[in-house]
Order: structure tokens, then sequence, then C-alpha cells
């Protein structure tokens, strides 16, 4: 019993370390942590950031505006409009799991009856969320509207905390 029981905190142990924290940097892979971006035609550009399961949402929807930002200012422009918006949950069980469990058998010419018991724990962390902007840039003095950043101001506020 202390074997299986040693054996099941160490597959949890190394399944813990497999869920990816969520730092702002580029993504690695179609499903991989960070951002990945796509030029749709000159200033236009959907941009989208995958955070690490748990990752809270607000976290995910800063680093996708940091990312727009850091396009606008790459550039040479000065402000970016968010036209569409969409945040994805990839699910809540996105991780390894490890089953303990009992039973029984038949061994030779003897049989015997076995009951099974098992439980699960979901190694993963919590959902991963993904926000995809599209956005269209401009230059010169920022337009007004609630879905219009300057992109210097926002690196500023959000790019200490990436």
């Amino acid at each position: 019993m202390k074997r299986l029981l040693l054996t099941a905190a160490l597959c949890a142990s190394l399944g813990a370390c497999a869920s990816a924290p969520t730092v702002y940097s580029a993504a690695n892979g179609p499903q991989a942590v960070g951002f990945s971006d796509y030029r749709i035609e000159p200033g236009r550009y959907r941009v989208t950031f995958r955070g690490g399961p748990g990752a809270p949402p607000e976290q995910v929807a800063d680093y996708a505006l940091l990312r727009a930002a850091d396009i606008a200012l790459a550039d040479g422009y000065d402000w970016f409009r968010v036209s569409d918006r969409v945040m994805r949950q990839a699910g809540a069980t996105n991780g390894p799991r490890v089953s303990l469990g009992t039973g029984g058998g038949s061994y030779g010419r003897g049989g015997g009856v076995g009951i099974g018991l098992g439980t699960s724990f979901d190694l993963g962390g919590g959902p991963s969320l993904a926000q995809t902007l599209e956005v269209v840039m401009g230059k010169g003095e920022k337009p007004p509207g609630a879905d219009v950043y300057d992109a210097r101001g926002l690196r500023s506020a959000i790019g200490p905390r990436a």
C-alpha cells in the first residue's frame, strides 16, 4: 500500500509540473501558452493570447491588448481600435490525470472476486482561456471610443506587469 501511495504522489508531482505558467511571450505552437498574431492587411491584425491553465481572464485579456500595442508601436502606429473580441475556454480538464484503484482477479486454478474502486485527480490547474482580438491600427490623435487604445499608454500601463 505504501508503494502505491508513493507512486501516486510521484505522478501527481510530475503532472503538476506539466502545466505551463502564463507568461507574456510568443507561443511556440498552436495550442501553446503565449501570443500569436496574423496580419490580415496593412494596419489590421488578428491577435491571440492563450493563457496557461487557471490563468485569470483579466490577465489573458491584458496580454492580448499588450501584444496589439507592441505591434502598433513596431509598425509605427500610435493607437489601435478593437473591432472584434472573443474569449474562448479550452475546457476544464486540460491536463494530465492520475487514477488510483484497487481490484482482484483469478490466478491459475483458483478464482477470486474483485471489487474495484477508482478516483482521479485533475492536475491541469483549471480551464485554459484564449483571447482573440481583431485590431485596426491608426496614426495621429487617438479618436474617441471605448475600444480605442493609445499604444504607448497601454504599453506603459500593462508592460511592467508582464
